[in-house]
């Protein structure tokens, strides 16, 4: 199967995986209101910091690996990688768990609202779990099984989107709704957990001794494991730090709950829509970027970058003149909150460097750049803290949001500047400002558009109107501007390949 065709399948998978989860989200948001579902939240980014710390920097490291193995030919070594990391996981999240619930009274009083303690205890079961699962995943990476990746990543988002449902809307027992939703969080874990172990035994999953590979797996891991480390515990401390920073700022403690669980529940999974599709982009292209790499194919290199870099600023260019124009009618439609909408609007350019700085920083990984990321990542993060602490005073809940573009900016902007050198030349440079062209133009036009129909028409018609007059005017500049040729990626898609149509052809001959 070629690239394109790899990719468009991902991309599927993914892009249903994240309207699923975005549909469960307005579900919870309604279920939970804008207080529970901050409590949710927080519970979650203090979870998610455990879950990076016991697995995260294994995957991609075990991937890179296996690439590596393959491109050598060294098929013992994916099986002695493979259980070196199933090991290292498995022994620091059981350790992790079973110190957490020995210092369970202590540990509690991080959270400033009990009810987080008691849904982190639920969602705490599931680490051991979800992080063997998660290095099993890297070996489907490393070995291109990308169907095998989506289609279980899929089904744990539909295991916890029906379970949750059932829960919230059937269940009625004294178990609080934010605690039901941590259940529904809990079963997938234990379902992909499940579903991802049988496959790669069906598929002839075998591990070896891992003498010899836990060394080098920890000392290539520790860099991706500590930048996402500190990632996690960015988001944590901001959900424990933010709320109380707008409770400085005269907010009482519902209310600045209530803000916390807007920008997080709300605005965000709205602002990250491409990140399911760029991680589709860099599933597909991590095994071939550490493939080349470590073959010193730096041309072939530095053209699977350019694509990289200039389908990932297509999909957030594409994504912003249509939250720009209409993401205060998606905030009321979709949360029942002009709150969330407003910000939408506003912040919707913040898709550009957040998603350059995603798939840049899986880029840099795949070279083994991890010492170079986590230094970007942590100059971003100043910016984001600094921004958390000392905003909140003058712009309220946006001071979050600003934190954010900051971030993206430097780390994307740094990102850029080590990828050029890596890679000999970036030629991404034009494409970004022709495409910067077209999304300021789009969006003039929108907006002039959104005005004039809010006068005469219902704002769900308006809303139609002016989404389909976007993408109409968009898709034009695009193709006017030879940014996106429609016609060559149809056609890349469905070529059949050379080979198999040739055996075919042959075949057929045989037969007669």
């Amino acid at each position: 199967m070629n690239l394109y065709k790899t990719a468009a399948i991902v991309t599927i998978f993914a892009a249903f995986e994240h309207g699923l989860g975005f549909l469960y989200r307005i579900i919870l948001s309604r279920a939970l209101g804008p207080e529970g579902l901050g409590v949710y939240q927080v519970a979650l980014s203090v979870f998610a910091v455990f879950l990076t710390v016991s697995s995260s920097g294994l995957p991609i490291t075990l991937s890179r690996t296996i690439s590596k193995h393959r491109a050598r030919g060294y098929a013992e070594g994916e099986h002695k990688a493979t259980a070196a990391a199933i090991l290292i996981t498995l022994v620091t999240s059981l350790f992790i768990t079973a110190l957490l619930f020995l210092l369970r009274g202590p540990f509690s009083r991080i959270f400033s609202d009990p009810r987080c303690a008691d849904l982190f205890y639920i969602l705490i079961f599931g680490l051991s779990f979800t992080s063997v699962y998660a290095i099993i995943r890297g070996s489907f990476w490393g070995n291109k099984r990308f169907f095998a990746y989506s289609l279980i990543e899929l089904i744990e988002e539909i295991v916890m989107v029906c379970v949750g449902v059932f829960l919230l809307l059937f269940v009625k027992s004294g178990l609080a709704d934010v605690n039901k939703a941590a259940v529904a969080v809990l079963v997938s874990y234990l379902c992909s957990f499940s579903i991802a172990v049988f496959y790669f035994l069906l598929k002839g999953g075998k591990l070896r001794s891992p003498k010899g590979e836990i060394k080098p797996l920890l000392k290539a891991s520790l860099p991706v494991t500590a930048m996402r480390t500190s990632s996690s515990l960015v988001n944590s401390l901001i959900s424990v730090l933010f709320p109380m920073r707008l409770m400085a700022a005269g907010m009482s403690s519902p209310r600045a709950m209530s803000a916390y669980g807007v920008v997080g529940g709300m605005v965000m999974p709205i602002l990250t829509i491409p990140c399911s599709l760029i991680s589709s982009i860099a599933l597909v292209l991590v095994p071939e970027l550490s493939e080349c790499y470590y073959r010193k194919e730096r041309e072939k290199l530095s053209a699977l970058v350019t694509k990289a870099l200039n389908a990932t600023l297509l999909i957030a260019g594409a994504l912003i003149p249509f939250l720009f124009c209409c993401g205060r009618e998606i905030g009321v439609l979709l949360f029942s909150n002009a709150e969330s909408g407003e910000l939408i609007s506003r912040f919707s350019p913040i898709l550009i460097p957040m998603s350059v700085t995603m798939i840049s920083t899986s880029i840099l990984n795949s070279m083994g750049c991890e010492r170079e990321t986590l230094l970007f990542f942590l100059l971003g993060a100043a910016a984001m803290l600094l921004c958390a602490w000392f905003l909140p005073a003058y712009i309220g809940n946006a001071a979050l949001l600003v934190g954010m573009a900051a971030d993206y900016c430097v780390s994307a902007l740094c990102s850029l500047i080590l990828l050029a050198k890596k890679t000999g030349k970036l030629r991404s440079w034009k494409y970004f400002f022709l495409l910067l062209l077209a999304v300021s133009a789009a969006s003039v036009l929108g907006m002039g558009v959104r005005a004039l129909l809010m006068i005469y028409v219902d704002y769900i018609l308006a809303l139609f109107l002016t989404a389909l007059c976007v993408a109409v005017a968009e898709a034009l500049l695009l193709h006017f501007l030879k940014l996106f040729d429609f016609a060559s990626v149809f056609k890349k898609f469905f070529k059949r390949d050379k080979k198999r149509g040739r055996a075919r052809t042959a075949g057929k001959l045989a037969m007669r």
